[in-house]
């Protein structure tokens, strides 16, 4: 017995087939069972028939419950009537592993579900997210090959803060303490003096006190750094990685985009179209103009800010040049503004905020001294960071992308949660 996948087997569309996965949907009378059977790739509804299979094979049919996992053979044929158009006539099936009265019913609370998120991963929906969201990974990992990017892995113990000192979490080390990786970034600023263009993606941890549904406690941080890049090149570049790694995406993903009633025709359209880059100011003009909204210049935009902003474009757009008093100790002042700083945020559509963080890199010892002393950090700790601008330093940048916000918008999710596997927040550690 050979078994192919759903897909597979609805793609062959008539003859003898062997399938097994788990059961979607089941229902019954005294002479039939249907059973939708699902697997990684599709689900298909699976007819038992008490005259086909024999009376005691019926009753252990007629047991079966809802993620029962299973092996079926039959003849498959088209039906418009069935959930994917398909549907096979059971000649033969063997329960694998029993299921219990599975606990996941339909409408359950939202905080239920992540209870149960080990059991609501088999969900259609976490399935299509998953796979959109390994898509775009291998998609990111293709581009920055053919871009002549080495990938480059830093520590996920650090002794530094690089996104500021409130949100680190702090772990024993021995006899020690040391934090969990807030960025790979002041490492990779350290390798880009031999590699040149290097990027990673990996766990980040943020100890921020935010419940909102666009913050988690862990998330994956996909990095890039550069030398030589100044500010105009890091931002472009930034539009041309995500504008590839969508439209690969769609492209790879309908069907998933389609389960999760995700347009993937408009995502490419979006990725295809120009991207504009405003700055700080000029993003404040619009809010004030537009929106009523008066922000004073040196305050950070904030998710509201951001969210009224952006219903004014309908494609991502680059904010740079924000006040330099509200950034971190690595964003170098403008030499034509002092006010400003040389940095970036790359904010999406559809209320999804920020997705990319990023800026050129400040060559000034005295000045990220003076910003860092005023943040309360032992300078000591960054002795080694500043050994970088003593030997042959070179202008140089890089950014962050948000890998869950940016899988949170393109499959239109309310809530960033639901675009990693296992949600780690300020409440939730567990399961």
């Amino acid at each position: 017995m050979k078994f192919t996948s759903i897909q597979e087997a609805m793609k062959k569309g008539s003859g003898k087939v062997s399938v097994r996965g788990w059961v979607y949907r089941e229902r019954g009378s005294n002479k039939l069972k249907f059973i939708v059977l699902r697997d990684s790739s599709n689900i298909i509804q699976c007819v038992i028939s008490k005259e086909d299979v024999g009376e005691e094979k019926f009753l252990i049919a007629k047991k079966v419950q809802i993620e029962a996992s299973m092996e079926i053979t039959g003849e498959i044929k088209e039906d418009k009537r069935a959930p994917t158009g398909y549907e096979i006539l059971v000649s033969d099936f063997a329960v694998v592993g029993e299921s219990d009265t599975y606990p996941i019913t339909k409408d359950q609370s939202p905080e239920f579900l992540l209870d149960k998120r080990h059991l609501w991963i088999r969900s259609r929906k976490l399935t299509a997210v998953m796979k959109i969201r390994s898509a775009y990974v291998q998609a990111r990992d293709e581009f920055f090959r053919k871009e002549g990017f080495t990938r480059f892995d830093a520590p996920i113990l650090q002794p530094n803060q690089c996104e500021g000192g409130s949100t680190l979490f702090e772990v024993k080390y021995y006899k020690d303490k040391t934090y969990l990786a807030q960025s790979w970034q002041l490492y990779a600023e350290a390798a880009v003096f031999s590699l040149e263009k290097i990027y990673n993606m990996s766990p980040t941890f943020r100890a921020e006190k935010s419940k909102t549904s666009r913050h988690l406690s862990e998330f994956w941080m996909a990095e890039m750094e550069a030398a030589w890049f100044d500010l105009t090149e890091v931002t472009e570049f930034a539009k041309k990685e995500i504008k590839y790694c969508m439209k690969q995406t769609a492209e790879r993903c309908a069907e998933e985009f389609a389960l999760l009633n995700r347009d993937p025709k408009k995502l490419i359209k979006i990725s295809e179209k120009k991207w504009p880059t405003i700055k700080y100011k000029e993003a404040i003009k619009i809010l004030k103009e537009k929106a009523k909204l008066a922000i004073e210049f040196g305050k950070d935009l904030r998710t509201i800010e951001e969210d009224k902003l952006m219903e004014h474009f309908d494609t991502p757009i680059v904010v740079t040049h924000y006040p330099k008093e509200v950034m971190a100790f690595y964003k170098p002042r403008d030499p034509k503004n002092k006010e400003e700083a040389l940095c970036f945020d790359m904010l999406a559509p559809e209320g999804h905020g920020e997705i990319i963080g990023g800026s050129q890199r400040s060559t000034d010892i005295e000045e990220m001294k003076k910003d860092l002393k005023k943040e309360g950090e032992d300078i000591s700790n960054y002795e080694w960071y500043f050994d970088l601008r003593k030997y042959g330093s070179v202008p140089h940048s890089g950014y962050g992308v948000g890998i869950e916000r940016v899988i949170a918008w393109l499959c239109g999710s309310d809530n960033i949660k639901d675009a990693i596997p296992f949600p780690r927040t300020m409440l939730r550690y567990k399961p």
